[in-house]
């Protein structure tokens, strides 16, 4: 059983997920957080995390960290990509088995799911077919983090859990237009455009593609109610998922036409829309399968449309995109 009092490593507490799930927590009544930045922990070194491992030795790990971006820093980067984070899960994971982890969570991407992948995707199509090719080396990453999970159940008993989370945005998000992902890239694209009194703002690809966007709040709720289920029913769950997955979205998509409409229509940005064709889309379609989610009784509460007005408040707010 989880209790308020046990002590929780979430890693990567200053991304977007990590730092959901820390407020999260913190409202649930948890104060036994340990956290570490990057300059205090590198995950990717394995002396350094067995060092911190052994002397914290946490309840329960949330692995949040990890090397993320869009689709150009995935293609221009992927052998960072691959290497960061198979280091960071193969340490991790090893250290919290050494040092007897309760509850591991391992958050992981919709990417894992082939590029043709029958929609919804259910967990069951993980390695079903080839990946899509502009995130290859990330997917690859988190499939062996699944896997390392799965087969440290099998040989040691250990209680690991995977959550796939679809498309998160939301506050701490990385808003750089090289490195970002779309809906971050909309956002400080459309909000420029705006203050520079441009009167068009031009989208990568052909707006066709439809995807699924979770508020990481929304998240970060899954997250903690899947770690804090009951024994009788985390112990089932564990059963039950072979490999030991669990998806997590709102099973809404929409094209990135309508997202790009929408994020205007908020930001109060009045211009036209173009679309460079020449740039790639990626998968036509991405939504997640939540049977399995569904099933445990948790259910997404924002809307997309407050969840952006929400993203869109905090940058302005924190300084990340100016007002004028």
């Amino acid at each position: 059983m989880v209790n308020t009092s046990d002590k929780i490593y979430v890693a990567g507490h200053r991304g977007l997920a990590g730092s959901a799930l820390v407020r999260r927590l913190n409202n649930q009544g948890f104060h036994n957080i340990v956290t570490r930045t990057h300059p205090e922990l590198d995950l990717t070194r394995q002396d350094e995390v067995e060092a911190f491992f052994a002397a914290e030795r946490p309840d329960h790990v949330i692995l949040a960290a990890a090397k993320v971006g869009g689709i150009i820093a995935n293609s221009t980067l992927s052998a960072d990509f691959i290497f960061e984070n198979l280091a960071i899960e193969t340490n991790v994971i090893h250290s919290a088995w050494e040092n007897d982890v309760d509850r591991l969570i391992f958050l992981g991407s919709s990417c894992i799911f082939p590029r043709q992948s029958p929609q919804p995707m259910k967990e069951e199509y993980l390695l079903s077919g080839p990946l899509e090719p502009t995130n290859e080396a990330y997917a690859v990453a988190k499939i062996a983090g699944i896997s390392m999970c799965k087969f440290f159940n099998r040989q040691y008993n250990t209680r690991f859990f995977s959550l796939m989370p679809t498309n998160l945005y939301g506050p701490n998000d990385n808003f750089d237009l090289t490195n970002s992902h779309v809906l971050p890239a909309l956002i400080r694209k459309v909000h420029e455009a705006k203050l520079q009194g441009d009167d068009h703002v031009t989208i990568w690809g052909t707006g066709k593609p439809k995807r699924e966007f979770l508020h990481v709040d929304d998240f970060a709720s899954a997250c903690v109610h899947i770690l804090t289920l009951e024994e009788n029913k985390y112990d089932e769950l564990l059963r039950s998922c072979d490999p030991p997955l669990i998806n997590v979205g709102c099973g809404k998509e929409i094209t990135i036409a309508e997202l790009a409409h929408l994020v205007c229509f908020i930001i109060g940005f009045d211009g036209n829309l173009s679309f460079d064709v020449d740039k790639p889309d990626g998968m036509e379609l991405k939504r997640l399968d939540i049977s399995r989610l569904d099933r445990l009784g948790w259910h997404y509460g924002i809307s997309l449309r407050d969840g952006i007005a929400d993203t869109y408040q905090w940058c302005l707010e924190s300084g990340i995109l100016t007002a004028s």
